[in-house]
Order: structure tokens, then C-alpha cells, then sequence
């Protein structure tokens, strides 16, 4: 059996007693709930990347880097820890761990681990190479789901899933709810729901994943994160952004002066900012709801702001 919880899904607490003791279990777990573990050793864990957020609560980079290490907290030999090679603050930890060390990278090679080279993603493991899967063949598009897909195929590899079962669950995998979603073309215009766009970098990833023209909608409860690298990418790719809820105002200020040059701000309305998008829109330009913020101002969850979004989209 297996069952998936911590910050998806259900609470691992109420899971944990009925749990036998060969059942996996695969968590996330945030930096609130890592701050707290003191007996929690995990087979294999990875830290995906770290960038701003949460500061509203752990006031550092520092103090935040330090809560997500947790995950590795009380690992052996036996146990694995896997390690962005591309993220200085991450590769920074390795002195730290206690686990054995494994690796993955989409810009070079690595030591032992998981990396994309022309592309093809391709696993090494005691010294030997063995091609995962070719890049065109993943449903994602995407560089960061390029990264996902390789620290995936790793921690499944480790946990002892077969290589046939890894590249099929990467070949047919189309992704998950609200995260870059596609929900629908209307007048050859495609609109997308990234509402797990909860932070600035989550929405970098998103900006990139699209070659430009975009018509976007950000904003929603502030986490008070820095928005110069958001924004200055949003300059080069959005041709409109419509702001929503608490952020907007110091969204608005920052997006002026990293030269967005059509803002404009839809109040505490998802339908007022979608109608707005389509008015405007028309091809080769994409509507992608991509807040950078988490929902609390205006929703109970992201997930409720996203369908908000697809069913305000689905019934035009």
C-alpha cells in the first residue's frame, strides 16, 4: 500500500496509526511542519529549490533554508538525500547530511544522480548511465518540470520502483490540477489555471514556461516576498497584467518599475479580471491566472481560487 499526505492530501497524523510497517508513505512537507519534526527519518528526501517565501513567518532566508533541511534530520548510510546540483543554497547543505548523497541537475552533469543532457534525461548510478527517457516524450512542458521529473525518477529509483514503471508514469504523466492547467481555447486565445503559483518563484517558473505575449492575472493574499526578479521577467513576457485582491496596490508599483506597460486592477474580482482578459485577448496571446500570492484574501485554498477560475472560464 501506499499513502500520500503532509501538506497533500490527508494529515499523516491521522494516517499513521492504522499504517503497516512496510506500507510507503510519501509526504510533502512544508516549512511550517518540518520546523517542529524531531523523529522523522525518511527513506529518501529532496528539497526541490529554495526561494523566497514564507517570510511573513520565518523572517530569513536563513531561518527558512534551516526548517526545510529538517527533512533530512536523522537520516544514515541507508537512507538517501537527494540535492539540487543548480541551487547554491541546497548544494551548500551537503557537509550537512548523514544520508548518502544523490544529485540531480538539468544544467550539467553530476556526480551520481539524475541530470538532462541533449536532451535526454538520464540516470547514473554506480558509475553507470542509463537513459530515463527523452525530453520531447514528457507531457510537461517547462524547465522546472524538466528538473521535477529527474529528482522524481530519482526518489522512486531509490525507493525501489522498477526503470520500465519510471518511464512510463513520465511518458503518460500530464500533470497536476492548478499547476499551469490548461483549460480551454476560446476565440484561439488558450487560458491556463496556475493557482499553485502561490509565491513569486512558482510564477517565474510558470512565465518562463511560455514564450511571451501573455495576459496575466496575479495577486491575492501578499506574503511580502521581494518582486523585482517577478516582475523584471514579467516586463519581457506580459503584455497586460490584471491584479486582484490584497497584493495589488504594491504589485502595481513594483510591476511600474520594472516597466509592465499595461496594468491594470480588477478589485476583489475573478470575473471582473477574467472579462477584462477577454476583452483584450487575441492570438498569438495565452490568459494565465498566475497569482504569486497564496488565495486567503478572497478563497479558502488555492484549489477553490483555481476552479473558481476554470468554472468563470468554462462557462463563457
Amino acid at each position: 500500500e501506499t499513502v500520500i499526505g503532509g501538506n497533500i492530501g490527508y494529515g499523516l497524523s491521522e494516517q499513521a496509526e492504522d499504517l503497516p510497517k512496510e506500507d510507503v508513505v510519501v509526504a510533502e512537507l512544508s516549512s511550517f511542519q518540518l520546523e517542529f519534526t524531531q523523529t522523522m527519518k525518511a527513506k529518501a528526501a529532496v528539497i526541490l529549490n529554495i526561494t523566497p517565501d514564507h517570510l511573513d513567518r520565518h523572517h530569513t532566508m536563513e531561518a527558512y533554508a534551516a526548517a526545510k533541511e529538517r527533512i533530512f534530520h536523522n537520516q544514515d548510510t541507508s537512507d538517501y538525500a537527494l540535492l539540487n546540483y543548480d541551487d547554491a543554497r541546497i548544494k551548500a547543505m551537503e557537509p550537512d547530511m548523514t544520508g548518502t548523497v544523490l544529485w540531480f541537475s538539468t544544467e550539467q552533469e553530476v556526480p551520481a544522480g539524475a541530470f538532462a543532457k541533449d536532451g535526454r534525461l538520464i540516470l547514473r548510478m554506480d558509475g553507470c548511465d542509463t537513459e530515463i527517457c527523452q525530453e520531447n516524450e514528457l507531457k510537461l512542458f517547462g524547465k522546472h518540470n524538466v528538473q521535477n521529473c529527474l529528482a522524481a525518477a530519482l526518489m522512486a529509483y531509490v525507493a525501489g520502483a522498477p526503470l520500465p514503471v519510471i518511464q512510463h508514469v513520465l511518458k503518460t504523466f500530464k500533470g497536476v490540477e492548478h499547476r499551469i492547467e490548461p483549460v480551454r481555447t476560446i476565440n484561439g486565445v488558450p487560458y491556463y489555471n496556475d493557482s499553485k503559483g502561490t509565491n513569486t518563484d512558482a510564477s517565474i517558473k510558470a512565465l518562463e514556461a511560455f514564450s511571451g505575449h501573455l495576459i496575466l492575472i496575479a495577486g491575492g493574499h501578499d506574503k511580502m516576498t521581494p518582486l523585482d526578479d517577478f516582475m523584471n521577467l514579467a516586463a519581457k513576457k506580459v503584455d497586460t497584467m490584471i491584479l486582484i485582491g490584497d497584493a495589488a496596490d504594491r504589485f502595481e508599483k513594483a510591476a511600474e518599475k520594472a516597466g509592465v506597460k499595461d496594468i491594470r486592477k480588477a478589485g476583489y474580482s475573478m470575473e471582473r479580471a477574467i472579462m477584462m482578459a477577454r476583452k483584450i485577448a487575441a492570438p498569438p496571446q495565452v490568459v494565465l491566472l498566475s497569482p504569486a500570492c497564496s488565495s486567503y484574501d478572497m478563497y479558502d485554498n488555492y484549489e477553490q481560487r483555481g476552479r473558481v477560475f476554470k468554472g468563470i472560464v468554462n462557462a463563457i
